[in-house]
């Protein structure tokens, strides 16, 4: 009796293992057709359980993101605005599992997608090289089979036809390229000019979507994930959010009172099904400062260390304001052409509470369009307006025109006024009004005014001295807008026994 030939015996037969072992290989061959059913594939083939229970109300699970980019390719879309929804943006914490879940979705496309060419480009040579080393991990894992010719340092080629490169962190490398599927790792320590490079590398083919993925930890409230971030709703593009209590092991026997996690817990990682060890995570709050540990692992808000207005919090400054009669209206300006021009609407009532009500922001346009846009929208007559502050500069005659913004304002009927001032004087008026020394806030503004909103909380110092002074904030030409409009409007208010008014 042969030893395979033993089943009655409590053993297994060589036909059977075999069977067995065909079956397997023909289900890792097997597109995965349901969100659970990825779900088992990965931990099955790879070994890697994905987390799949959305713990904070606001956020996802990581699951939610690698189920969109496998499954965006499969779904059948009405309409060329449905198809482009195949970009994400995924901002989750440190150690989140961003990169090596990137890595797996790299993996499902060049599987399950003929003739896919994906590309990975990151903030850094080194970052780019882990979700590359990830995907070679996995491709050991009994995936050889899938590939075609040897797995080089940088690229790989897979039998289908589909392939991954790893590209450098340069528009040189970005330009030229015409790939169905870019994920970019790390995007908060991209190169901006890369950064607008890429944007135009994805091209899709009969059979696959094209998608950039945009994926990082956001470390500073004015840097560039922030701003797509921002701007993703506005194009329909989803943000896949998670935190430490997505990803973070299952808490079960463990005292919360005694817990230093308690604080920020509360009970969250009693739910949780995640692999972040408990005494890790302990561990890194210790060692970081109270800021970090918000912005790194629970992706509450990035650190306001370079931010100039840091006491600026929208929970508290932006209310619903709107004009009211009885108290004075004014108008202040930053002048601008290829940079905007910023009008902003501002009352005082009878407590000194300074209340922003509208805002008016364009670039391109010419004096006359915007001073009939800003008296449309002035609500009340021209007569009414208490005074309209300006940049200083706006008096200074242009060489080839003739004149000045002034005097083309104060032709349109816009009498303005200023008072000369220096960037931190301005800026301490700000402050004070956001919250003054003995703690209390005179300043409210209206979400009718998201460009000043975000600039508030945006507008920052530089991050290095260089050769700018880092006492004055950085003059970006696009958070620094809004906010010298609100200079103007400041040290004008402050000191109007010596604002200056000029007749032409």
């Amino acid at each position: 009796m042969s030893q395979t030939n033993l089943s009655e015996h409590g053993t297994v037969e060589a036909s059977d293992i075999q069977k067995a072992a065909s079956v397997y290989e023909a289900l890792r061959r097997t597109r995965p057709a349901k969100r659970q059913d990825l779900k088992n594939y990965v931990k099955v083939f790879l070994g890697i359980d994905i987390p799949d229970k959305r713990i904070c109300p606001e956020h996802n699970a990581p699951m939610d993101y690698l189920w969109h980019s496998f499954s965006c390719d499969f779904t059948r879309a009405a309409t060329v605005r449905e198809r482009s929804s195949a970009d994400a943006v995924v901002w989750a914490n440190r150690t989140g599992g961003k990169t090596e879940l990137s890595a797996i979705a790299t993996l499902l496309d060049c599987i399950f997608k003929p003739n896919c060419q994906v590309r990975i480009l990151a903030g850094s040579g080194e970052q780019a090289s882990r979700m590359y080393q990830y995907l070679t991990e996995f491709l050991r894992k009994g995936f050889e089979q899938f590939i075609a010719g040897a797995i080089r340092k940088t690229k790989c080629r897979f039998a289908n036809g589909s392939a991954v490169e790893v590209l450098t962190q340069s528009a040189t490398s970005v330009r030229g390229q015409h790939v169905q599927k870019l994920r970019c790792d790390e995007v908060e320590l991209f190169d901006e000019d890369v950064f607008a490079a890429s944007k135009f590398t994805t091209h899709s083919t009969h059979s696959v979507t094209a998608a950039m993925e945009m994926i990082s930890t956001m470390h500073r409230p004015y840097g560039l994930m922030q701003k797509i971030v921002t701007s993703a709703p506005q194009f329909g593009t989803p943000i896949f959010k998670w935190c430490i209590w997505e990803v973070i092991e299952k808490c079960n026997d463990r005292n919360c009172s005694q817990c230093p996690l308690a604080e920020d817990c509360r009970g969250k990682a009693k739910r949780a099904c995640g692999y972040l060890k408990i005494d890790d995570c302990i561990t890194q709050m210790r060692r970081a400062s109270r800021a970090g540990w918000e912005a790194e692992m629970l992706c509450k808000k990035p650190s306001l260390e370079n931010v100039v207005f840091a006491e600026f919090d929208p929970a508290i400054h932006v209310k619903s304001v709107d004009y009211n009669p009885d108290f004075p209206l004014y108008r202040s300006f930053d002048f601008g052409f290829v940079n905007p021009f910023v009008c902003l609407w501002i009352q005082v009532d009878d407590e000194e509470m300074v209340r922003v009500i509208d805002e008016y922001v364009r670039s391109r346009a010419t004096v006359d369009v915007h001073a009939a846009e800003i008296k449309a929208r002035t609500p009340c007559d021209e007569e009414q307006v208490a005074a309209t502050f300006c940049d200083p500069a706006g008096a200074g005659v242009n060489d080839v025109t003739g004149t000045s913004i002034v005097r083309e304002l104060r032709s349109h009927g816009i009498v303005t006024r200023f008072r000369r001032s220096g960037i931190l004087e301005g800026v301490e008026h700000i402050r004070r009004s956001i919250r003054s020394g003995d703690g209390r806030s005179h300043f409210v503004i209206s979400p009718r005014c998201p460009r000043l909103i975000e600039a508030l909380q945006c507008y920052h110092y530089p991050d290095s001295a260089g050769s700018v002074s880092r006492e004055l904030p950085l003059k970006d030409g696009l958070y620094d807008h809004p906010i010298d409009a609100l200079r103007y409007f400041f040290v004008n208010y402050r000191h109007s026994p010596k604002t200056t008014a000029r007749r032409y």
